[in-house]
C-alpha cells in the first residue's frame, strides 16, 4: 500500500496525522512555523490525498504500518481521527512514539450511556449516507461543523476549502469513517506510558472538551491545554498560540 509523506525541516522527527476526510497538507502552517526544530513528515492517511485505501480501515493495521514506515522514535501529533490512531500506535509499538500530541480527539467518537463526551451516533452515520450522493457537500459541510464557535471561522473554513482537494480525490472515506462509527480505545489509555500533550478547543462540538479531560486523567503522564474560544481545530483558529504550545511540549521530549 502506497502511503504519501511530505517531509520538511531538519532537527527531531515529528509526524502529524490529519482527521477525517482531509490529507497531510492541512498542518503546512503547523510544519512552516517548526521547520527550522524539527523534521516533520506530514502524513495522508489511507485513503485519504495521496495514499492508497485501506479495507477494513483499521486502527491496528494503521498503527502497525506507521510505526514500520518510521521505525526511529519519533514523536507523534495526531488530530481527530489522526489523534485515535496515534493512541493505537503509542500503545502497539511504544518503542517507536517517544511522545504523543493529541488535538480535538477522543478515545470514542459516538456518545453512550457512560460516554458523554461525543456526538450522537446518528450525526457520524448521516455523513456516512450522503457520502455517495453528494460527496463535495458532505466534506464541506463536515468541514463547517468542525469551526462551528471558532473566531474568524469564515477564514479559516474558506482555506481548508481551497485545500481539499489538493492532493488529489480521497478514494476510502468511508471504511475510516466506520472505525470511527466502532471504536472504543479507552482502555488503551493505561498502555500509552509515554509523555501526551492534549489540546483541546472549549467550543468542540465534535470531540467535547471532556473528552479531553478524561484522558488527562486516564494517561499515566499528560498535560492539558484548552482553548477557550477553540472549537475543533485549534490549529488553525488559534495557530500563533497553538504552534507555542506544542513547540514547547515536543522541545521538551525531543
Amino acid at each position: 500500500m502506497n502511503l504519501f509523506v511530505e517531509s520538511r525541516g531538519r532537527g527531531p522527527d515529528v509526524v502529524l496525522l490529519h482527521g477525517w476526510g482531509l490529507h497531510g497538507g492541512v498542518f503546512s502552517r503547523v510544519a512552516d512555523a517548526l521547520s527550522d526544530r524539527f523534521c516533520l513528515h506530514l502524513v495522508d492517511l489511507p485513503g485519504h490525498g495521496a495514499s492508497d485505501p485501506l479495507q477494513p480501515f483499521d486502527a491496528d493495521e494503521v498503527a502497525r504500518r506507521l510505526s514500520r514506515h518510521f521505525p526511529l522514535p519519533a514523536q507523534v501529533v495526531g488530530w481527530s481521527l489522526g489523534g485515535l490512531i496515534a493512541q493505537h500506535w503509542a500503545a502497539l509499538s511504544p518503542d517507536t512514539v517517544k511522545s504523543l500530541a493529541l488535538i480535538a480527539t477522543s478515545p470514542r467518537f459516538v456518545r453512550g450511556d457512560d460516554w458523554p463526551h461525543a456526538q450522537e451516533r446518528a450525526a457520524i452515520q448521516g455523513v456516512a449516507e450522503s457520502l455517495d450522493g453528494a460527496f463535495e457537500t458532505t466534506l464541506e459541510r463536515f468541514l463547517a461543523l468542525q469551526m462551528l464557535g471558532a473566531p474568524a471561522a469564515r477564514d479559516t473554513l474558506k482555506a481548508l476549502r481551497e485545500s481539499l482537494f489538493s492532493h488529489g480525490r480521497p478514494r476510502g472515506l468511508l471504511p475510516a469513517l466506520e472505525l470511527l462509527l466502532a471504536a472504543d480505545a479507552r482502555a488503551l489509555a493505561s498502555r500509552i506510558r509515554c509523555p501526551v500533550g492534549l489540546f483541546y478547543g472549549a467550543r468542540d462540538a465534535i470531540t467535547p472538551i471532556g473528552a479531553g479531560r478524561w484522558l488527562h486523567a486516564a494517561l499515566p503522564d499528560a498535560v492539558l491545554y484548552e482553548f477557550p474560544q477553540a472549537s475543533h481545530a485549534p490549529f488553525l483558529s488559534h495557530e500563533t498560540e497553538f504552534v507555542a504550545k506544542l513547540a514547547e511540549h515536543l522541545e521538551a521530549h525531543a
